[in-house]
């Protein structure tokens, strides 16, 4: 019976839930996480880089122009004698023509047409520098009237009183008046005593300067004087405004005009009663270059 009793042996396979998945989600991790950290490292390196830097990063990376020949032996190392034109042009040949002189009346023509552009050119080129000299001479007058308030005690608390633009029509000084802090006294030509100081001081100042000086005066727009008239008022006060630069150093022959403009041009227009519309307005003209002589090809 023995050899009736078969031996079975019954193999199990575990399923491990699935068996093994792989590893590509891994790759892929990694790539995400390379590429963010690329890519905050960008943003940080645009963030503190200056300009000329990111200019120099670009031009490193910038792909050079490369010329192709055929000449020599035609094969990859194939040479070129370059000549120093060529070298200048990154290997682009000159090509030079043969043509007869021109004809006097030619050549004279084209000197005429060259001193006419050259004409041009050099009067821009002037009108650029002396635009330049000048934008540099206001900004040395602005910090110079700043520097002078905060020297004087006296002063010192007008600074939020006192407008310094560098405009097209030139360097507009503006004393404004604030709640509690007029320029004049109510409803008179006189100044304060801070206003003489303060006017004296700039008269000084723009005397260094040899542009012409345009005076006006604004009132505000209820503001009228004894015989109620703004016009007046506001054309006195400028006069006042003139005769105190005068006093501070600035020649009457700096004087281009003294105008009043009572509230015709308020600094706020939306509150025509505001007290910063009552103000003096003193601008040194921008002055034009002198004329080159005529030099002209006859």
């Amino acid at each position: 019976m023995a050899g009736n009793n078969a031996v079975v042996i019954k193999r199990i396979k575990k399923g491990g839930h699935g068996g093994h998945h792989g590893g590509a989600w891994k790759v892929a991790y990694a790539d995400f996480v390379t590429a963010m950290m690329a890519f905050f490292l960008l943003m940080w390196l645009i963030n503190t880089t200056t300009p000329e830097q990111k200019r120099g990063i670009a031009d490193y990376f910038a792909p050079q122009s490369i010329a192709q020949t055929v000449s020599g032996s035609g094969g990859v190392l194939g040479g070129k004698v370059m000549g120093e034109d060529e070298a200048h042009a990154g290997g682009a040949q000159s090509v030079m023509q043969k043509q007869s002189p021109p004809s006097p009346s030619d050549a004279k023509k084209a000197l005429a047409d060259g001193a006419t552009e050259g004409g041009a050119n050099g009067e821009a080129i002037d009108n650029a520098n002396a635009r330049s000299k000048q934008d540099g001479d206001f900004a040395n007058a602005a910090e110079a009237i700043r520097q002078s308030m905060q020297d004087n005690p006296d002063l010192a608390n007008l600074s939020h009183q006192v407008i310094l633009e560098n405009t097209p029509q030139g360097l507009r000084i503006q004393l404004v008046d604030q709640d509690g802090r007029p320029m004049f006294q109510q409803g008179s030509t006189q100044p304060m005593p801070y206003t003489r100081k303060l006017l004296t001081a700039v008269g000084g100042i723009v005397s260094q300067l040899p542009n012409r000086v345009s005076i006006s005066g604004h009132t505000g727009g209820n503001d009228v004087n004894a015989t109620g008239s703004a016009w007046e008022l506001s054309a006195s006060r400028a006069n006042q405004a003139r005769a105190l630069l005068q006093t501070g150093g600035l020649g009457s022959d700096r004087i281009y005009e003294v105008a009043g403009k009572a509230g015709s041009e308020p600094l706020l227009p939306e509150d025509p009663n505001a007290s910063a519309n009552r103000r003096l307005s003193i601008l040194l003209l921008r002055e034009s270059p002198p004329v080159p002589a005529n030099t002209g090809l006859n």
